[in-house]
């Protein structure tokens, strides 16, 4: 089993974290046309905010990330990208679990959206994301929060 920790983004971690973003973005960017390098940094750059972003360790070595940050009354999941090297080996499962920890502590519920050619698509259907609505690109979903597994956790 893979040991992982998770630790709040720096500044300094901009470049390695676009890097982990087009790597697992291509394939699907790719499928519908529209893969361009220079924009997805672009885009990411200009909204980086390493205080809203969690990175993913192996051995202190970032093999992934996510961006969650709170709306007024959900959470949301702005980016989850893992290294395509160590995609569905467990990673993204541990990094959903704690997000889901976080949904639960603030008893909100997490929100949102995927390429529809994405496989994530499958993978957030997989950890209790449902179809809210489709785009001419994207799918948005919504995850309620697990009040129970919260509960269970502190009150026992």
């Amino acid at each position: 089993m893979m040991t992982l920790s998770f630790k709040t983004a720096a500044a300094t971690d901009l470049e390695t974290l676009i890097s982990i973003r087009i790597a697992a973005m291509k394939e699907s960017l790719e499928n519908i046309g529209r893969f361009n390098p220079e924009r997805a940094r672009e885009r990411f750059a200009s909204n980086f905010a390493p205080e809203k972003t969690t990175l993913i360790l192996k051995e202190n070595e970032i093999i992934g990330f996510y961006v969650l940050f709170a709306k007024d009354d959900y959470l949301w999941l702005d980016h989850l990208y893992i290294d395509p090297t160590v995609q569905s080996s467990g990673v993204g499962a541990k990094a959903m679990m704690q997000i889901v920890d976080k949904s639960s502590e603030k008893k909100l519920p997490v929100k949102l959206c995927a390429l529809k050619e994405s496989r994530a698509n499958n993978f957030y259907k997989k950890h209790g994301f449902k179809l809210t609505h489709s785009e001419e690109w994207d799918n948005y979903y919504t995850r309620p929060y697990l009040e129970e597994s919260f509960s269970l956790r502190n009150h026992t």
